[in-house]
């Protein structure tokens, strides 16, 4: 029998697997009620005529940040199509597009399907783009995905914003999506004067929310009674103790499908998910990192170099805290780190403030200095093991020789 074959013939509890995936978005979006209302109300004046404002979302990874935006622009572009209304909508992940000029040639390519503009100058891109819009007489909707991630943010940002002075008829507006709810005090004064936003802040889930979440995607990628209610239920604990996350609560139960499959079960159990959370554990962190803001990034690379090269901290006491890093040893580290990425060195109370962002992930656990000790200070310990994290943040950074 042909290997392929044989794998075909194998009994799985998935009747469709891929409406369990993370990258599934459904037809029905439950919690994210209000978050949509509020999109809708902002972008349905470009049906009327009227440029929207500006939107940045903010929440933490796997809290429908993503999928929401999608939807609504499908709506919108389903809705446009039907009433011939003169707007054109952009998804960018800018992981992927992570400067200005890429974000712009990524508009072009949808704007100018026919013409290539890869080699013309950033100024020509930008002018293709603006009169795309004037000569269209649309209102073009932007949708930023891990908007921090863009090198040159501000002068993307001011070009977007500033281009609406040029178009007569139409206009730009932007959706800016982060993880980081702090990242837009960092642009500079000139660019924030030139935003009129709405901001939508999107909460964790909650332990009944993402069961009710996991129960819609059980009766959509299962077999009838192919996932005990005690799976989902543990399932949607993991997650909301973790961090409220979505994405992390169906990557159990597909990972716990995928563990039935290979013992040849027909129901998933509690067994299943626990030896599923490990795994998933591992790929959450590993994605969280990488959907970090770049200098959270090289924060959490100081910490992570220190902790590996560094046995603890010795108490007056005579004790020792094996792992535990001063937090002005790590800020000194990261600010070599930053210097020699050529990237900005914030100050010290930008500093503090990833810190406490790292903190909300679980990815590090931070005390403050107490008996045994000189002075007032803050303990810095890594929440997981440091050489995968490492090895995650080079890959990331390039920075293998940091």
């Amino acid at each position: 029998m042909n290997i392929f074959e044989e794998a075909l013939q194998k009994k799985s509890v998935f009747k469709n697997r891929d409406l369990v995936t993370p990258h599934y978005m459904p037809d029905k979006l439950p919690f994210r009620e209000n978050q949509i209302k509020q999109m809708t109300n902002v972008l349905a004046l470009a049906l009327k005529g009227s440029k929207p404002d500006n939107i940045f979302i903010y929440g933490r990874t796997g809290t429908g940040k993503t999928v929401t935006t999608k939807f609504v622009l499908n709506q919108l572009n389903e809705f446009a199509s039907k009433t011939n209304a003169k707007v054109v909508t952009t998804y960018i992940n800018c992981r992927n597009h992570p400067t200005k000029y890429k974000v712009l040639l990524k508009c072009c390519s949808q704007y100018y399907p026919e013409h290539n503009f890869i080699g013309y100058s950033a100024g020509f891109v930008y002018e293709k783009v603006v009169s795309y819009v004037e000569k269209n007489e649309c209102f073009a909707i932007i949708a930023l995905d891990e908007i921090d991630k863009v090198k040159d943010l501000d002068d993307l940002i001011y070009a977007l914003t500033r281009s609406n002075d040029e178009i007569s008829k139409g206009g730009i507006s932007i959706i800016g999506i982060s993880n980081n709810v702090l990242f837009k005090d960092r642009l500079d004064a000139r660019t924030k004067s030139s935003l009129c936003q709405q901001e939508l802040v999107f909460p964790p889930y909650n332990a009944y929310e993402l069961k009710e979440i996991l129960k819609q995607r059980v009766e959509l990628a299962f077999n009838e009674n192919a996932v005990q209610e005690s799976a989902i239920n543990l399932a949607a604990a993991i997650a909301a103790k973790e961090s409220g996350d979505a994405r992390t609560a169906v990557m159990l139960l597909l990972r716990a499908g995928e563990i039935a499959d290979q013992k040849g079960l027909s129901v998933v159990t509690d067994k299943e998910v626990e030896e599923a959370r490990k795994k998933v554990e591992e790929e959450i962190i590993l994605n969280m990192i990488s959907t970090l803001p770049i200098q959270e990034q090289l924060v959490l690379l100081a910490i992570t170099k220190l902790s590996l090269n560094k046995r603890g901290i010795n108490k007056l006491t005579g004790m020792q805290e094996e792992n535990v890093l001063y937090s002005g040893e790590v800020y000194e580290e990261y600010c070599r780190i930053a210097r020699s990425l050529k990237e900005n060195v914030v100050s010290a109370r930008w500093y503090r403030e990833y810190i406490h962002e790292l903190e909300t992930y679980g990815l590090i656990v931070t005390t403050a200095s107490g008996a045994g000790q000189r002075g007032q200070t803050t303990f810095i310990k890594l929440g997981y093991e440091a050489q995968k994290i490492y090895s995650s943040l080079s890959k990331i950074l390039q920075a293998e020789n940091i």
